[in-house]
């Protein structure tokens, strides 16, 4: 996965602290999930103007599936910039590309697949027309 086919919609730069590393001094291999969330927010922001856009339309997003391909190790202070793509607009999913560099090393690159989700039942749902439509607007 060494390439994904989409431009980045954001990009979150920011700094490795102390405690997400670990004995060896390197980066905890969950605190990218993390990082890949903390773009998130970011993304419905740039995508939906905030982050309450889709739930305020009675549909939410929730993980279903993580591929992750570690690339390189990060540490300490490292400065990273999180970047995600839209991949893939399904009826009830949506895949997101996850890239994370440090300067120009590809540190971590992957993928989630999220799925659309009423806010009362939890059950997979389409999203609404104008949610599609922001979504389609900011993959091309």
């Amino acid at each position: 996965m060494a390439d994904l086919r989409h431009e980045p919609v954001v990009h979150l730069p920011l700094r490795v602290r102390y405690h997400e590393c670990d004995q060896q001094g390197i980066v905890f291999n969950a605190h990218y999930l993390a990082y890949a969330d903390m773009a998130a927010f970011e993304f419905y922001k740039v995508v939906f103007g905030s982050t309450s856009y889709i739930t305020d339309r009675g549909v939410d997003m929730v993980v279903a599936e993580t591929n992750l391909v570690y690339r390189r190790s990060a540490r300490f202070e490292d400065e990273l910039v999180v970047s995600l793509s839209i991949e893939h607009i399904g009826n009830t999913s949506l895949v997101l590309g996850i890239r994370i560099h440090r300067g120009h090393e590809l540190v971590l690159d992957g993928t989630n697949r999220y799925v659309w989700v009423d806010v009362d039942t939890h059950r997979p749902t389409p999203p609404p027309d104008d949610v599609r439509k922001l979504l389609d607007a900011a993959a091309t």
